[in-house]
C-alpha cells in the first residue's frame, strides 16, 4: 500500500512513521516540516486542565502519556536528536473547580493530589506568594517539541520507503470514480492509494475544495521564553489559564493566548505585555529576566477539542487526523497509532467512533 501524508507537523510525521511499518510513504509539506503549531506550543504532555473534557480526549491522553518516554528514547537512539521528555510533574493554582479535578482523578485513577501552599512553596521557591491552593500531579512531562519534531524528521529521512517533500503546498485532491487518488501540486500530480490529510489549522481549507465544511479554524496562541539557570524552575506550574514550562538547560516557556485572527501569526505588544505580567505573578524572580523570544503559533480548533480520526464518507481514499485543538502534541502518539489501526485494518487501540468523521462533516452552505 502507498499512502501520501499531507502536512509535517508532528502529527503529520507520526503518521508517516507508523504508516512506514507496511507501507510506501510520502509526506508533503506546505512549507517546512515541524514548523507551525509543532513548533510553537508549549510541550506539555497533558492536557492543560484534563478534567474539563470529554471522555474521548482523556482516552487518547492516557495512551499518548504512558508512550512518550518511550518514543522518546527510541528516537535519541536512532537519530542522535534528544526530544528531552523532561518529567518534572505539574502544580495548578487556585483552581475553581477543584472538587472536580480530584474527582475526576479519583475516577481515572490519576495521582492528582491537593498540597498545602507551605509545601508547594517548599518544592518550588521560586514561586509567587499570592497563590492560597495547590493540586498536584507529579511526573507529568514536557517534552521539547522543535527537537520532537526535528527527531521525527531525521527518523524519517534514514527510512528508505519514505519520501519527504517540503515547500510543496497541495492545490487539489485528485479524485477518479469517487475516490481520492492524490494530490495536485501545480503542474504535478503525486498518486497514492490513500491520502492522510494532517494539516493542521490548513485542513478545513483543504477539505472545502471537495465541498465539505470541516469544523477546524485556526487559533493563534502566543508565548514567551526567558533563559534562567537549569535549577530556577523544578516543576511546570498553571494559573489562571497561563504555564510556565521548564526545560533541562533553564528556558521558562510562559504562554498561552487563545485568539482568532484567522491565519495571522504576527506577535503582538500587547499579548507581550499580558504573558509577562502572568510570568511575574507565577514567578516574581521573572521581573528582572530578559524575554529571550516572543512568537505566535495556529492551534487547529475543534468543536470540545476532539481531533477527526478516519475515513472521509463519500471519498474513498481520503483519512483525516487533524483538528486537535490545544492538545496535538499530547495526544499525538494515540491519534497517529488509532488512524494507522484503521487504515491497515488492524485492532484499534482504543473506541475509534468518537473520532470518525462521518457525522461531524457536512457539506458546504
Amino acid at each position: 500500500m502507498s499512502v501520501l501524508v499531507v502536512g509535517g507537523g508532528v502529527i503529520g510525521l507520526l503518521t508517516a512513521l507508523e504508516l512506514a511499518t507496511a507501507s510506501e510513504v510520502v509526506l508533503v509539506e506546505r512549507s517546512h516540516v515541524g514548523r507551525e503549531a509543532s513548533w510553537a506550543g508549549g510541550g506539555i504532555v497533558s492536557p492543560l486542565y484534563p478534567w474539563r473534557y470529554s471522555a474521548a480526549v482523556t482516552a487518547l491522553a492516557h495512551w499518548s502519556q504512558d508512550f512518550y518516554p518511550d518514543l522518546g528514547e527510541k528516537l535519541l537512539r536512532a537519530t542522535g536528536i534528544d526530544p528531552e521528555v523532561h518529567a518534572t510533574g505539574l502544580y495548578w493554582l487556585d483552581l475553581d473547580d477543584e472538587t472536580e479535578a480530584l474527582n475526576w482523578a479519583s475516577r481515572e485513577g490519576r495521582p492528582l493530589h491537593a498540597m498545602e501552599m507551605m509545601q508547594v512553596h517548599k518544592q518550588v521557591p521560586s514561586l509567587g506568594a499570592g497563590f492560597e491552593r495547590a493540586v498536584h500531579m507529579p511526573r507529568v512531562a514536557n517534552i521539547r517539541n522543535p527537537r520532537l519534531a526535528q527527531s521525527l524528521r531525521a527518523a524519517l529521512f534514514a527510512l528508505p520507503n519514505v519520501t519527504l517533500r517540503e515547500q510543496a503546498g497541495i492545490d487539489s485532491f485528485i479524485i477518479e470514480e469517487e475516490r481520492v487518488v492524490g494530490v495536485r501540486i501545480g503542474q504535478e500530480e503525486l498518486r497514492a492509494d490513500r491520502v492522510a490529510l494532517c494539516a493542521g489549522a490548513w485542513s478545513g481549507e483543504l477539505l472545502a475544495t471537495l465541498g465539505l465544511s470541516l469544523p477546524v479554524e485556526p487559533v493563534k496562541g502566543q508565548m514567551i521564553l526567558y533563559k534562567c539557570e537549569p535549577d530556577f524552575l523544578p516543576s511546570m506550574v498553571l494559573a489562571k489559564g497561563r504555564y510556565a514550562i521548564p526545560r533541562r538547560d533553564g528556558h521558562i516557556l510562559v504562554g498561552s493566548t487563545l485568539e482568532h485572527e484567522g491565519f495571522d501569526k504576527t506577535p503582538t505588544e500587547a499579548a507581550l505585555e499580558s504573558l509577562r505580567a502572568s510570568a511575574i505573578e507565577m514567578l516574581p524572580a521573572l521581573a528582572e529576566a530578559e524575554v529571550v523570544g516572543h512568537w505566535a503559533g495556529l492551534r487547529p480548533g475543534s468543536p470540545d477539542g476532539i481531533p477527526f480520526i478516519g475515513p472521509v464518507p463519500g471519498f474513498d481514499g481520503l483519512w483525516l487526523n487533524c483538528g486537535h485543538y490545544r492538545n496535538g502534541l499530547v495526544l499525538a502518539p494515540a491519534s497517529c497509532r488509532l488512524l494507522t489501526d484503521l487504515m491497515l485494518g488492524r485492532e484499534p487501540i482504543v473506541d475509534p467512533a468518537p473520532y470518525a468523521p462521518g457525522a461531524r462533516l457536512k457539506p458546504l452552505a
